[in-house]
């Protein structure tokens, strides 16, 4: 299973904080045990997007958080999130992160 999601865009000045909702494709006692985090270009140029990913992620109910932060200017990122369920299901949400130049201080 994969879903998508949609993130409003970030200032390259910006720390984040991503929600991946799982809720509503587990079981009614499953739970999240393991969740993984990755960052790769849909368009634009960033020869190391997994920067953007910082610290690791939470696990809450069905709820995953992840930390994004920095980024290039006029790139857009896809930032996917894989669960690991308690009961063996793996499953995949991802949105599109639009990262704008930050705001002059």
């Amino acid at each position: 299973m994969t879903a998508r999601q949609e993130f409003g865009s970030k200032t390259t000045n910006e720390t984040r904080q991503l929600t991946f909702d799982f809720s509503s494709f587990l079981g009614s006692a499953e739970t999240i045990s393991l969740a993984v985090a990755n960052c790769v270009v849909w368009s634009g140029t960033d020869a190391a997007p997994t920067s953007v990913l910082t610290g690791g992620t939470a696990i809450s109910g069905g709820l995953v958080t992840q930390l994004v932060t920095g980024g290039v200017a006029g790139v857009i990122y896809v930032v996917q999130m894989v669960a690991t369920t308690s009961v063996g299901q793996v499953l995949t949400i991802s949105g599109f992160l639009a990262v704008v130049p930050g705001q002059p201080g």
